[in-house]
């Protein structure tokens, strides 16, 4: 499966207003891991200025994108690396409508929903956790995920630390993969992709139950089994 983990900057925060998107971050995955194919780049707006509060959130000049290409020299390769992927986004009407009407402009008739699927985490935080905060920071302080470098908002920065985000809130576990090497061993040890802060070859016990315990269990089972009429519907065949 692949997924692209996208964020994007803008001039201000109307899309309805002319507003323009001056920076496109986005990270693949594809089965759950960073695969590195990542695409990155600054957009000059043309003629839009940048308001002042949204450069005070995300440190982006007009004098530091004057040598920086427009959407339309960059619409045709975003899109095929886009199109056919599952996005994941923070927010993903304001990214999506931003998209789209970049995509228009450069002379690009399809929307995004036409090509691709969506995964909006705001809508899975908010579900995860009601009445909790949903923003970013809020959710890489409660995943544990590294967000230190964030001085100010930046799209491939905030797209890294939203996979990492989206790895742990979905499921952290399919970062662990186990060595090989140490299958046939009473304890198997596990090596994390860099998404937590986990030292790598952590030791993961594997506690079996004794002869005695398992002599329990099904004896306990038989009991639940008599009360109930022989109605248990959970342990399968007891030996």
């Amino acid at each position: 499966m692949r997924q692209i983990v996208l964020d994007t900057e803008t001039t201000g925060l109307e899309v309805s207003l002319g507003h323009r998107v001056i920076e496109i971050g986005c990270v693949e995955l594809r089965n759950r891991r960073p695969t590195g194919e990542n695409f990155h780049h600054y957009v000059h707006p043309e003629d839009k200025q940048i308001d002042p509060g949204a450069e005070a959130v995300h440190g982006i000049s007009l004098k530091f994108l004057a040598d920086k290409p427009k959407f339309k020299e960059l619409a045709q390769p975003l899109w095929d690396y886009l199109a056919g992927s599952e996005l994941v986004i923070h927010n993903a009407a304001f990214d999506i409508g931003f998209l789209d009407e970049e995509f228009r402009r450069a002379g690009v008739g399809t929307k995004l929903l036409d090509v691709c699927t969506v995964i909006d985490t705001v809508t899975m935080a908010r579900r995860l956790h009601p009445g909790q905060k949903v923003n970013l920071d809020a959710l890489c302080k409660r995943y544990a995920v590294d967000a230190s470098r964030r001085e100010h908002h930046g799209a491939l920065l905030d797209a890294g630390l939203l996979a990492d985000v989206y790895l742990v809130m979905t499921g952290g576990q399919s970062a662990l993969m186990l060595d090989d090497s140490s299958r046939s061993s009473s304890v198997r040890r596990s090596r994390f992709v860099d998404l937590l802060g986990v030292p790598a070859d952590l030791p993961l016990v594997v506690v079996v139950a004794t002869d005695d315990e398992v002599a329990a269990h099904q004896d306990r089972l038989k009991t639940i089994e008599k009360k109930s009429g022989g109605k248990l519907i959970w342990g399968g065949e007891l030996h």
